[in-house]
This record gives structure tokens, sequence and C-alpha cells, in this order.
């Protein structure tokens, strides 16, 4: 009697842990928590985890509260592949991310097989959403390399017209087809660069590379590649008084960025989306941030609207089906702290908005 009461008590808890879990909704933001990429982590998680704070404080999604769990690929892709297969197993019905794009694509793989929504509010390689109707589920609140290494170049030719360009890149995924779109606009404009150099990620000391940059009389160094090294590169250049400017990418939107390059920083020049903390819709978000100790720059609020999305979506539908959700993200205008996104037929946003940024002070802003 005492065993079969037992069981019927153990029965009884498992199906109130069954319910408590069925009211939930497990999704999840992944991307580089730790190396040396990890600011961006920190931004994305900071942004998935103010957003699903808020929106369970207004009740959650269709009355069931979001449970975030946090994937930390360290922008390494097979460690990405793994995050993705960890976070399918925990029944995750979307995905805020990843950030690097040589993680995103290999990750989306998975979520495409295991027909999990992605949106990435980082990743710029077209890949990520050239690859055919297999990869429906993919989608991402950035724009892409292809739009901000046109719109770089054109600045450095504008800027620094007639000057001694050089292009260096990182070999990532991200860093080289960056620069590689940057290289296009140059030459189709009739430009031709100095140097096209190759470095690797976590290079620390870029003599060699800064000894070949005077030898060429470089002046401005378009750069494809991560903060880190690009930082190190303005600081070292600056320290064998090569006085160059240097234009990277989105991937420079992180103070950290200011912190490596010194007093070198204030030469450099990048490319990223509207900032989101200058949009009037947003004011109110940004202020709570950093009430609580936190300045949401950079990718923020760009994980904070991929959530916001998912959301509205699933709200919309009333469901958190991949295909409902993917109907909803096709033919919907979104609210996000990001102002109002559509997507088109491949996922992309439908207004990208890149503009050119100065870094001063350790601060970065709209360049004059």
């Amino acid at each position: 009697m005492r065993k079969t009461l037992f069981g019927l008590v153990a029965a009884a808890g498992l199906a109130v842990a069954s319910t408590v879990s069925a009211q939930e909704i497990v999704i999840a933001v992944a991307g580089p928590m730790t190396g040396s990429n990890a600011s961006f982590g920190e931004q994305f998680r900071r942004g998935a985890e103010m957003a699903v704070a808020d929106i369970n404080a207004q009740g959650g999604v269709i009355r069931r509260k979001l449970r975030l769990e946090v994937g930390d690929d360290a922008c390494d892709p097979k460690q990405a592949v793994a995050v993705a297969n960890q976070l399918a197993s925990k029944k995750v019905v979307f995905v805020a991310g990843h950030y690097c794009s040589g993680s995103s694509i290999p990750a989306s793989e998975v979520y495409a097989e295991e027909g999990i929504l992605q949106i990435s509010p980082g990743s710029t390689n077209p890949v990520l959403t050239e690859r055919g109707a297999k990869f429906k589920n993919v989608f991402r609140v950035c724009g892409r390399d292809d739009q901000q290494g046109g719109v770089g170049a054109d600045f450095v030719m504008e800027k620094f017209k007639g000057k001694v360009v050089a292009i260096v890149h990182d070999k990532s995924q991200y860093g080289k087809g960056l620069a590689d779109f940057a290289k296009a606009r140059f030459n189709e404009k009739g430009v031709k660069e100095a140097l096209y150099e190759g470095i690797n990620v976590g290079d620390k000391d870029f003599s060699a590379l800064i000894s070949r940059l005077k030898q060429a009389k470089v002046e401005a160094v378009y750069f494809g590649g991560y903060h880190t090294e690009a930082g190190l590169i303005a600081r070292q250049a600056k320290e064998q008084s090569l006085n160059i400017a240097l234009i990277g990418g989105d991937a420079l939107v992180t103070n950290e960025f200011a912190s490596i390059a010194g007093p070198a920083g204030d030469s450099a020049y990048m490319t990223f989306d509207a900032d989101p903390r200058k949009n009037p819709v947003a004011q109110q978000m940004v202020a709570k941030f950093k009430a609580a100790g936190y300045d949401p720059e950079g990718y923020t609020l760009y994980a904070y609207a991929a959530v916001q999305i998912f959301a509205q979506a699933a709200a919309q539908k009333k469901s958190i089906k991949l295909d409902d959700l993917v109907a909803a993200m096709r033919a919907t205008k979104f609210s996000t702290m990001l102002g109002e996104i559509g997507f088109d037929g491949k996922g992309d946003v439908t207004s990208p908005a890149y503009k050119v940024y100065a870094w001063k002070g350790g601060k970065y802003d709209y360049a004059n």
C-alpha cells in the first residue's frame, strides 16, 4: 500500500512538473559569451534578457511565460553547431543568434533541420539568407555586408580621395567577405588598392603588416574583421609612426575597440546600422538599461528587437509552430526598439540603414 501510495504521489508530482513546463515557451540567445568577442555576446544576452523580462511582465506570449536559454559559441563554427544541437534538445522554438557569420551559417543548418526559427541580431554575411527555401526559418534584423561594404568604400573614396588605400582582412567568413565587397566597390569606381593582405584572427604582432603599409605609403586602411585585431593594428601603427585612418565594419561597434586602440582609435571609422539609442521609440528603454548600469551599445537593442519580433509573430498566429511564425514574419511590419521592421522573401530587412561612424575620445557617433 505504501509503495502504491508513493507511486501515486510521484506520478502526481510528475504531472505537476509537466504542467509547469508546458506553461513555458523556451527560447534562446546564442553568441560569443566567452572569447575575444564576448562583449558582443554580452550585448546579445543583455538585450534578450531584458526583452524576455518585459514580455513576461506583460503576461508572456499566448498566455505562456518565456524561458530564456543562453548558448555560448565563442564565435567558433564547431562550437556553434554543438550549441545549436543542445538548444534543439531543450525544445527551443526560437533562437536570437548567432553573432559571427561563421557561427550563424553552420548553426542554421541545425535550426533548419529541427524547425527552429532563427533571427540573427548581427550576422551580416549574405550567405546566411541566400540559400533558398530550405532556410525559410532564417532571418536577420541587421543589414548585409554587400550593403555595408559599399557604404564603407564610398566613404573612403570621398573622405580620402586621392589617398593611397590598402585592404586588410582577417580571413574569417565575415571579415574576408566584407573586405571583398569593399574591394569590388573600389575597383568598380576605378580605385586600385595598394595592398590586399590577410591576417589571422588572434594575431597580436602586426609589425610585418605595418612595414608593408609603410613601404606602400598607405594612408587609409579598409579593414574586414573584428574589433580586437582592428584595435591592435591601429595602436601599433601609431606606435610605429605610421599615421593611417582605419575604416572597419560593424564588428568595431563595441567600446572595447577604443580600449584596445587607445588614442589611435580617434582616427578610426566604421559602418553600422542606424544607432537605435538615438531612435525616439527606444528612449525609455535606453534609460531603463542605463538605470541598471548598462549602456545598450551596439547590438543590444537588435537582440531585444529579435525577441520582440518572435513574440509578436507568435501572438499574431496564436502559435509557436515554425510555419505559422514564418508566415507572420513574411507578411507583417513589426513595431520594435529599432522602429518598424519588415522582411523580404529571403529573410533580410527591407530597409537597411547603414551609416558611417567616427571614433573620438573612446566613443562613436555619426561621422560629419
